[in-house]
């Protein structure tokens, strides 16, 4: 088996700490992830030989035995076991200075080939998919109801439930639904993020709800009733006599349900907006010249 520099293909020097190791494996994993280089073989295996350098020098003790052993690290135990680990390892220090530059550690090779002959690379440690990110746009109704939507993931469909009361902006996680991983490694997962659009009538505020009603003068000075469409079906609104404009009032419990806590609900504010009649006729306006100065 060649000799594998695992210092050079993470770019470090042999004095490097275990923090510079970790921070060399994420910068180089990143680079060369299968996920972000589709078809192409050279980064593949450049992927897993990263994996294999980042699994032995990660680990103190196979990274001793490796700075140790070179090439034939694995087999450090039997070795020593055979009472010829000393002797090797003195003459190592003195001539090499546990140097295995490329093609180094050949001193081992004879006696780890007749021992165990040639045995392969170590397997590439696990590792997670990618993530998957995508966008969901709902209608401010359609984030009122609970509802099934089903999306195409990268060529799957998936079916998800969409709670009631998401909110804009909320990212939800489906565990799994990424992309394969890597040598066994779990799947990854998909990241959904919501965008409610602007209604023209209601404005939402976490789970209360706001909007207004326009009123007529007479509704407004004697009272009376409107009706309101909401999400949930219409309401009746009772007016009092002598409403002011921009008059608030609140419905309590009418408004947004609250994200995952079944049968409850935020509140309902309507404002009154008190319309003035126009084009009136001079029978009307003679009316409102004797309320005037009544």
């Amino acid at each position: 088996m060649d000799y594998i520099d695992y210092y050079k293909i993470l770019g470090i020097d042999k004095s490097a700490s275990d923090s510079d190791i970790k921070s060399a494996f994420r910068k180089m994993a990143r680079k060369y992830h299968p996920d972000l280089n589709p078809n192409d073989k050279d980064a593949k295996k450049k992927f897993q030989d990263i994996n294999e350098a980042n699994e032995v020098l990660g680990d103190p003790d196979k990274r001793k035995k490796y700075d140790t052993y070179g090439k034939d690290w694995k087999h450090a135990e039997e070795f020593e076991k055979s009472g010829r680990g000393n002797r090797q390892q003195r003459h190592s220090s003195q001539s090499s200075g546990f140097d295995f530059g490329e093609g180094g550690g050949h001193d081992f090779s004879d006696f780890f080939s007749s021992m165990f002959g040639g045995q392969g690379r170590e397997k590439s440690s696990k590792f997670k998919g990618q993530d998957y990110t995508t966008e969901i746009h709902l209608s401010l109704a359609s984030a009122f109801a609970s509802h099934q939507q089903t999306l195409n993931v990268n060529g799957k469909k998936v079916r998800i439930t969409i709670p009631a009361g998401v909110e804009n902006g909320q990212v939800i996680k489906l565990k799994g639904h990424g992309a394969p991983g890597i040598n066994g490694g779990p799947n990854g997962d998909l990241y959904i993020t919501f965008i409610i659009t602007t209604h023209p009538t209601f404005r939402r505020s976490g789970s209360d709800i706001y909007t207004s009603v326009d009123i007529d003068i007479y509704t407004a000075v004697l009272g009376g009733e409107v009706m309101l469409d909401t999400f949930s079906g219409k309401i009746k609104l009772k007016v009092n006599p002598e409403t002011q404009n921009e008059t608030k009032i609140r419905l309590k419990g009418k408004g947004f349900p609250v994200y995952k806590q079944d049968g409850h609900f935020g509140d309902l504010y309507v404002t009154y907006s008190v319309k003035i009649p126009t084009n009136l006729t001079d029978r009307q306006k003679d009316l409102f010249k004797q309320l005037s100065q009544s």
